[in-house]
């Protein structure tokens, strides 16, 4: 079966997103603020969710209606062919949000449309009462300025869930944003790599993925893995397909701390996401940054002032680390900060910038070529 598929994103990622799922041969891919559309079967179902690196999740959408009243929305949900995809014995708790809409209690839109999916599937089925015993089809509701988006996700805990991180540091960095981070910096395996603000080592761990070209996905599960339509020897195909694409190499990836602590952490974490071996860990100020080699690629998230330092600390850490930068030569850098005067203290303008979001933090990534 042929579904209408959307993957949920940060703000900003939308184009990337766009090129990985064409990379991956999807058709009909179309990038709408945060979200990313394609169409695909059960098998595409599966190659996303294991191989999407900066995706959210991957979601059916079942439709979508304008609905300025609970009596529109019901009617918009109860049309829907909920049977398509939800067996009878099928799970469906609902859960969303309503932004900017006449519809603006969530608790009531979700009762509204648990009701109306369980009539519709009752009718379908012959059915008084649904038992729910079966599978999860966990239902998702996006309501924005009374556009309704009904969906069903496929993959259960998000996508930045890769399984190498149980553990992190105070100001963690998603791994989706960390991926995108590597993503915009285009670097594939060649050359030198370096996070000096390594943290919890996922952007080093991220760019260490990518030069393998190895999935993400490849050691979790997903929710659609337990439906009837999506058997485990499918999602065993889309896991054998995406391990054929690895590469094997000599990979310079240098990641560094201040803190010691931070240091072991991610030295745990790169062993958990098997790249151990790819990635040089130390610790190191980098203020003093040094690097033997003239040149490379940076890709680093230092604290801005929101979680760990006020903002004058970090001022002053730009400022330090911007002229070791300088002296070091010949280093692309890509730097995310949500300071507002990061140029300012950095002491050098960006060649490029370009907005994004940490979780909920406004940011720059700033780039110096």
């Amino acid at each position: 079966m042929t579904y209408t598929l959307c993957v949920p994103c940060l703000l900003g990622l939308e184009g990337p997103i766009a090129d990985e799922l064409r990379r991956l041969n999807m058709s009909d891919v179309r990038a709408e603020n945060g979200r990313v559309y394609f169409a695909g079967s059960e098998i595409d179902i599966a190659r996303a969710n294991i191989c999407l690196r900066q995706g959210e999740r991957v979601m059916i959408e079942l439709g979508c209606f304008e609905a300025t009243d609970f009596d529109a929305l019901y009617d918009g949900v109860r049309a829907l062919p909920w049977e398509s995809v939800i067996p009878a014995d099928g799970a469906f708790p609902v859960k969303g949000h309503s932004l900017n809409s006449q519809l603006a209690s969530e608790r009531y839109c979700q009762r509204n449309i648990k009701a109306a999916v369980a009539a519709r599937l009752g009718a379908a089925y012959g059915l008084r009462r649904m038992p729910e015993t079966g599978a999860l089809y966990q239902i998702q509701f996006a309501i924005m300025k009374n556009r309704v988006s009904m969906c069903i996700d496929t993959t259960g805990a998000g996508l930045h869930k890769r399984g190498y991180r149980p553990a992190h540091n105070a100001a963690p960095l998603k791994e989706t944003m960390a991926a995108a981070l590597v993503g915009f910096s285009r670097y594939k395996g060649k050359g030198d790599f370096c996070d000096p603000f390594c943290g919890s080592g996922t952007i080093a761990i991220e760019a260490a993925l990518i030069a393998k070209n190895r999935a993400p996905g490849l050691a979790r599960e997903f929710t659609a893995m337990t439906w009837p339509q999506a058997p485990r020897e499918l999602w065993g195909s889309a896991r054998q397909e995406a391990r054929a694409k690895e590469f094997s190499g000599d990979y310079h990836i240098f990641a560094s701390d201040i803190d010691p602590r931070a240091v072991a952490l991610a030295r745990e974490n790169a062993e958990r996401a098997g790249v151990a071996d790819c990635i040089s860990f130390s610790v190191a100020d980098a203020t003093k940054f040094d690097r033997r080699t003239e040149r490379g690629i940076i890709v680093t998230n230092p604290p801005y002032g929101e979680r760990i330092m006020d903002k004058s600390e970090c001022e002053r850490l730009y400022a330090e680390f911007g002229s070791a930068w300088r002296a070091a030569g010949g280093w692309k850098l890509y730097i995310l900060s949500a300071h507002t005067e990061f140029e300012r203290a950095f002491g050098q303008a960006a060649v490029k910038k370009r907005k994004l979001y940490n979780g909920m933090i406004k940011c720059d990534l700033f780039m110096y070529f």
